[in-house]
């Protein structure tokens, strides 16, 4: 062990004067508080940006397969087992969006009415469930049965199994459907629980004469596949079809989702600089206390390198016991959120309910490592100063 360490954890565990103990405490606890601010911001920031972009994925797909002009168009086999092929591609789901009024009762409301497979997995199901697929049923049958989200189930006091009337506009004439109420979805986004029901997409066509679809929903096996699945579809579908990621479909709710990295990396930066300052006063007044300390070292033939190595060694206990305790705390609190999930939020503001919480390992360490690594670097100003002290003076000093 060498004799600077030897020194230092002398210096650093032996009783202190009041004014000096309850600085290093205020260092330890301004850390603490930095390095557990820092990765509570992580793991709040990730997970409210997966959650959000999660969310409009469930509903949207990843990405959206249409024609240039956003006219529907018949449905190319051809395209679809080529897009099917690709083992990126989980699933394809063709859809047809149609204005309605819904009426229930005495109420009425303006709705888009979303037609897809019966087949498909109906996401944020709060109650009853998705299309049923009764035994017997034709292939060619259309599904009489409608999910509505819980907010027009609400607003309009429709229930489970009630039987609701929409009403389409088509070529000048108004056409009228009876369907059965199967499930209740919600999202949290207000936008689109206001806005959209789901039926069957064969009662659209039924409705518009025709076989045509608006387009596909492409879901891809992981995000990160994204923008090369969305250039591959590109360049394989035919020359009227544009492929479109999500985010780029909606970009105000993914700008949205990307503001909150600019306020996490603000956020981090003052911790940082919280931390960092209040390490380098604590060291500087640590150094004041033991300037009779350096004089005699110094007039005993002690190196300034060593008398320096003294002090960020001891400048190092403070620092690490205050990055570890606000790794402590700082996860600590991220798992009781994950787990019990107590604080909550305004659905209507954030589309979540219950603050999400996302740890990373590599940020986690990062965080750990990068503010040791800052905090080394600017303890070697202070320590500058040990040129300056005359050892006559210094052991004179009180």
């Amino acid at each position: 062990m060498s004799t600077a360490f030897e020194i230092a954890k002398r210096i650093s565990f032996q009783k202190q004067k009041n004014y000096t103990r309850f600085i290093v405490r205020l260092s330890i606890a301004a850390t603490a508080i930095s390095v557990a601010a820092i990765l509570l911001t992580f793991s709040i920031v990730n997970g409210f940006q997966e959650t959000i972009a999660h969310k409009v994925y469930q509903f949207w797909g990843h990405i959206r397969v249409a024609s240039v002009n956003g006219a529907p168009q018949s449905i190319n086999n051809n395209s679809i087992a080529k897009i099917q092929a690709n083992k990126t591609i989980t699933s394809i789901t063709p859809f047809l969006n149609q204005s309605t009024v819904l009426s229930f009762e005495q109420d009425i409301e303006g709705v888009v009415a979303r037609g897809i497979p019966t087949d498909t997995e109906i996401p944020f199901i709060k109650s009853g469930g998705g299309f049923s697929s009764k035994k017997g049923d034709l292939k060619d049958s259309i599904s009489d049965e409608i999910i509505i989200s819980d907010n027009i189930a609400t607003k309009l006091n429709i229930k489970i199994g009630a039987t609701i009337r929409l009403y389409f506009l088509n070529t000048g004439s108004v056409q009228q459907r009876k369907l059965k109420v199967a499930g209740l979805y919600h999202s949290g986004i207000e936008e689109y629980d206001n806005q959209f029901i789901l039926v069957d997409l064969k009662l659209l066509q039924q409705l518009n004469n025709n076989q045509l679809v608006e387009g596909y929903s492409i879901v891809v096996n992981k995000e990160a596949a994204i923008p090369s699945t969305t250039q591959w579809l590109q360049k394989s579908l035919p020359e009227n079809w544009v492929a479109t990621s999500i985010s780029d479909y909606y970009p105000q709710i993914f700008d949205w989702i990307g503001v909150q990295t600019i306020n996490r990396n603000v956020t981090i930066a003052i911790m940082l600089i919280i931390a960092v300052i209040n390490l380098l006063t604590c060291l500087f007044i640590l150094m004041l206390e033991r300037v009779t300390m350096i004089g005699t070292l110094t007039a005993l033939g002690a190196s300034q390198n060593l008398i320096r190595k003294i002090f960020l060694y001891q400048a190092s206990f403070i620092c690490w016991t205050g990055i570890l305790l606000g790794a402590l705390i700082g996860l600590g609190l991220s798992l009781l959120q994950q787990k019990l999930g107590w604080i909550q939020l305004d659905e209507s503001a954030y589309f979540i309910k219950t603050l999400p919480i996302k740890m990373d390992t590599i940020q986690i360490s990062s965080v750990i490592i990068g503010t040791a690594v800052i905090s080394y670097i600017s303890f070697l100003l202070p320590t500058l100063w040990i040129k300056k002290i005359s050892p006559a003076k210094a052991i004179q000093f009180d």
